[in-house]
């Protein structure tokens, strides 16, 4: 195979690949088996006429297109190979010739990744903040405890607060009229969880069983009935009946039946070395996050367009596939929000374009670094990843290439590289 190599400007490779005559008989020879058991010639029975006669009843040319486009599969990874280039796209291929007696000439345009600039990437600067665990916190935690094991009960002799579940009846007003879904009998609520119009359920706190009471809200601008978005409504209410949480004493018996622990004391150093633990996850993350935004920022290159769109396509397939147990394929999606695919690929390019910055940035630092991937790190990879996706450790290698994980690997060691080198910063706490 002769290849001709011409660069061209910004991140765009031309070139002409030819393979020879020899190779395309054997290309048209694979063509014809492939197409024979569907081609009619008078006198013979489908997939018993030879090539020659086809040929002659169709044209000589008849098997080109299939045989060229074999070809082209088989070998244009042999010649990104060959040039040296690492291809983010092939926007544009054409057939310069094709022949039996000349073979045939191709001419590729490839979209390759930019030259990448990063500098200052060690010692960076990232503001620590770490929630110091006090006792409110720990109270909170104990008071969701109470709740979950908390016992309902009928209240009777207070009035409904926050917190409670009440049953009431309600009838909604918009400018003097009701309005069609605006009234319920015996709607159980549990005040503060949100379901209703902000605002809606704190008017119902502090009212009692059997009160007559108006409750006045202002509909949001963004509301899901169009007529309604924006305006004012009275909704007339009365409570039926009102349903609390009898919670149970904080002391160690309280200990000893919410957890392995025998006493108050216990527990409550338990739940604070976990919310220490929780918090310095959370650190961590904001670390590394303020880390990725900073190395972002110090990459110099010219992205082609097209890796941001290969990057939403990717998120596009992850959102889908995460979301088909549900039954929400895109299109589903598309109906239900009303928007166009253009408008929900929109929703990951701010994303996409970050990643995309993001894993040159650890390309290049790896490349500057000089890092390596043993061999073994790559077999205890592809070990990992078989157990995460439970298919044996062969499937794994079939679907990623050991070069594709080894660039995986190296940009976590660059990723680790930068976190050693970078600086954390005392912030507010």
């Amino acid at each position: 195979m002769e290849i001709t190599k011409n660069n061209k400007t910004g991140n765009t490779v031309e070139a002409q690949f030819k393979v020879n005559s020899e190779e395309f008989e054997q290309a048209l020879d694979k063509a014809y088996h492939r197409q024979k058991n569907n081609i009619a010639i008078p006198g013979f029975r489908k997939g018993k006429a030879s090539r020659k006669m086809i040929e002659n009843q169709y044209g000589e040319n008849v098997f080109y297109e299939e045989a060229v486009n074999g070809l082209y599969k088989k070998i244009i990874s042999d010649v990104i190979e060959e040039l040296k280039i690492d291809v983010v796209d092939v926007p544009d291929t054409e057939v310069v010739s094709v022949g039996k007696e000349e073979g045939v000439e191709f001419k590729a345009t490839f979209t390759v990744k930019p030259e990448v600039s990063i500098k200052g990437y060690l010692g960076l600067e990232v503001e620590e903040s770490v929630q110091e665990i006090n006792e409110d916190d720990i109270a909170g935690k104990l008071k969701e405890m109470q709740l979950r094991g908390a016992r309902i009960i009928d209240v009777e002799d207070r009035a409904a607060e926050m917190g409670d579940t009440v049953v009431f009846d309600f009838k909604g007003f918009c400018e003097g009229k009701a309005f069609e879904g605006g009234e319920a009998a015996n709607f159980s609520l549990e005040l503060g969880s949100g379901r209703f119009i902000p605002g809606f359920e704190p008017q119902i706190a502090g009212k009692n069983i059997g009160e007559d009471f108006d409750v006045n809200v202002t509909f949001p601008e963004e509301y899901q009935a169009k007529e309604l978005a924006g305006k004012e409504a009275v909704f007339e209410c009365k409570i039926n009946s009102i349903k609390g949480r009898e919670l149970t004493e904080l002391d160690d018996e309280f200990a000893k039946d919410v957890s392995e622990f025998d006493t108050l004391d216990e527990l409550k150093a338990d739940i604070k070395k976990k919310l220490e633990e929780a918090a310095e996850k959370r650190a961590d993350e904001h670390f590394e996050g303020e880390l990725s935004e900073k190395l972002i920022e110090l990459v110099e290159a010219d992205i082609p367009p097209v890796m941001y769109e290969n990057r939403i396509d990717d998120m596009v397939r992850d959102w889908e596939y995460k979301n088909k147990q549900q039954g929400m394929s895109v299109q589903t999606y598309l109906q239900y929000s009303n928007s166009t695919m253009e408008q929900f690929r929109e929703m990951f390019r701010e994303m996409a374009e970050k990643q995309v910055k993001m894993r040159l940035a650890l390309e290049k630092i790896s490349e500057l670094e000089t890092i390596e991937v043993e061999a073994e790190k790559i077999e205890a990879e592809y070990e990992k990843l078989s157990g995460f996706y439970r298919m044996s450790v062969d499937k794994v290698k079939e679907l990623i290439e050991p070069e594709a994980l080894a660039r995986d690997l190296k940009t976590e060691k660059a990723m680790e590289i930068v976190k050693e080198n970078a600086k954390k910063i005392k912030g507010d706490k």
